[in-house]
């Protein structure tokens, strides 16, 4: 049954735990919380690496998880993950700072298990980051990835982003090889207004 999870410290009115169907089998959507780093560690670990380099730290390291946590407990990010069986399949996390001069942007990261690519999971993932981002008051939402993440990339322009900077070589793979990022950004405004205009907000 899904309850009104108001969240400790953003006040989301979001509903979890909420069902996805699924071709192979139901997915469930819930908030991430300090019991649930060994999984999303277990997670990240079994991603391509070349996956997480849009990523500024490496998920991978323990310390890392750890931090990512912390955050969780302080409100400054904002985790849902999709689980069956206890196994996490996939995460949105949305990423703000009050206290910077960009408060009024959030970030949204989204992590999919390969197995599920092209599934609908990713883009399900990824509306339901901007969704929380709209709640939460935020005026513009940014997502970043490598410029070869074609199939991210069309995920989230389907939702309204669209292509702002190129940071060239900007990050290296564990090889030492540079890649460059591409920075994806949506008006929250303008969304929402799109939105209205043809009378689906239901979906967000």
């Amino acid at each position: 049954m899904c309850i009104r999870d108001r969240g400790t410290s953003t006040g989301s009115t979001r509903l979890y735990p909420r069902t996805l169907p699924h071709a192979d089998g139901e997915i469930a959507l819930r908030r991430m919380d300090a019991a649930d780093a060994p999984a999303v560690l277990a997670f990240a670990q079994a991603l391509p690496a070349h996956d997480l380099l849009f990523l500024p730290r490496d998920i991978t390291q323990p310390k890392v998880m750890d931090a990512w946590v912390r955050a969780i407990a302080r409100g400054d990010i904002d985790s849902v993950l999709a689980v069956r069986g206890g196994q996490v399949l996939g995460c949105a996390a949305v990423i703000r700072d009050p206290h910077s001069w960009s408060r009024h942007v959030a970030e949204l990261r989204v992590l999919v298990d390969p197995a599920l690519r092209g599934s609908g999971l990713g883009q399900q993932l990824a509306q339901e980051g901007c969704a929380l981002a709209m709640e939460q008051g935020h005026e513009k939402v940014v997502a970043q990835m490598t410029v070869d993440q074609r199939g991210a990339i069309a995920v989230f322009q389907a939702l309204g982003f669209r292509p702002e900077a190129l940071l060239s070589k900007h990050v290296k793979d564990r090889e030492g090889r540079a890649h460059d990022l591409v920075v994806l950004c949506q008006d929250v405004a303008q969304v929402e207004a799109q939105m209205r205009a043809y009378g689906v907000t239901e979906a967000f």
